[in-house]
């Protein structure tokens, strides 16, 4: 027996397609081509092969900015998983008020990241910040945030007397102060996503565990926690993936990756070689190297998610 074949299932697809085509396929092959040339502003240039990939290798402000986005992948990413399922998990209690908790919650998420950046840039001021006041409210002394390239492991240990030696001084307090707005820009979202997947939890398991005695902790680790490992498999690849692409609050909030590039991402530097410079073979040849980067680490995790489960 034929099937009839029917053209209507692909004429509704077809609008993503076109989208998906004109914004990410064709961008990255044009990409992937321009990273052989030496293309400028006026375009097209003469080929030169490999010759910005082995330039990349030899390219210090590339490998610092890898280390940046790396530590800042590190902070960003566990950070907002662990806080994010702590205020689902609290917000899951709310029985009155739940839809206006939820609302304030979600409202930085839906802020325009600009504004997000400019205002945090405000609370970090050396002077006037509401960051400072806090600290000097309970005893700490006034720090230089947003233009301090010291790294946050090393101001904390040297704060109680211990030295630790360059290559564990960890990112910048610069950068630290980055993470810390991210985290909590990112936080409504995530907390919502790890609410729904709380919510489509029987009720049961919960009752079970109390007639065994298992407490309020021993019921988290036992039970929320590996219940809601897809919910965490989402955020956790969404969230590392938007963490290397990171790139409106290093523009808006630092002058240009400083201090002393401490906190110039691999988005950011793309930019400053693609737009600053104008060398767009070098910058395409940089955002290639990031989109292996991502997709081999989603594909790890994938792997991983799928190794846990079963």
């Amino acid at each position: 027996m034929k099937t009839k074949w029917k053209i209507s299932p692909y004429l509704y697809i077809l609008p993503a397609f076109i989208l998906l085509f004109a914004f990410r396929l064709i961008p990255i092959t044009m990409s992937f081509i321009v990273s052989f040339f030496e293309w400028g502003l006026k375009g097209s240039g003469s080929f030169i092969g490999l010759a910005n990939y082995q330039k990349i290798l030899q390219d210090d402000i590339f490998w610092k900015s890898m280390l940046n986005t790396l530590w800042y992948v590190i902070l960003v990413v566990p950070a907002s998983v662990i806080v994010s399922l702590l205020f689902a998990v609290l917000l899951n209690q709310i029985k009155r008020l739940s839809g206006f908790f939820r609302t304030i919650y979600f409202l930085p998420y839906v802020t325009s990241l600009v504004a997000v950046s400019i205002v945090w840039k405000i609370i970090f001021n050396e002077q006037t910040g509401l960051a400072n006041t806090f600290l000097n409210f309970i005893g700490i002394e006034s720090q230089k945030w947003l233009s301090e390239p010291t790294g946050i492991f090393k101001i904390m240990f040297s704060s109680i007397g211990i030295s630790i030696p360059e290559w564990m001084a960890g990112p910048s307090q610069a950068l630290f102060a980055i993470v810390i707005m991210t985290v909590w820009k990112g936080l409504g979202y995530n907390t919502i996503i790890y609410l729904a997947g709380l919510q489509n939890i029987p009720k049961t398991y919960y009752e079970a565990a109390e007639v065994d005695g298992a407490g309020k902790l021993k019921q988290f680790f036992k039970l929320t926690v590996p219940l809601v490992s897809p919910t965490t498999f989402y955020v956790l690849v969404m969230t590392t993936i938007v963490s290397f692409q990171a790139f409106s609050q290093v523009y808006l909030m630092t002058d240009k990756g400083s201090p002393l590039n401490t906190t110039k991402l691999i988005v950011f530097y793309i930019y400053e070689k693609g737009f600053d410079t104008l060398e767009m073979g070098y910058a395409s040849a940089v955002a290639l190297i990031l989109f292996v980067i991502i997709l081999g680490l989603t594909i790890m995790q994938r792997r991983l998610e799928k190794h846990v489960n079963y």
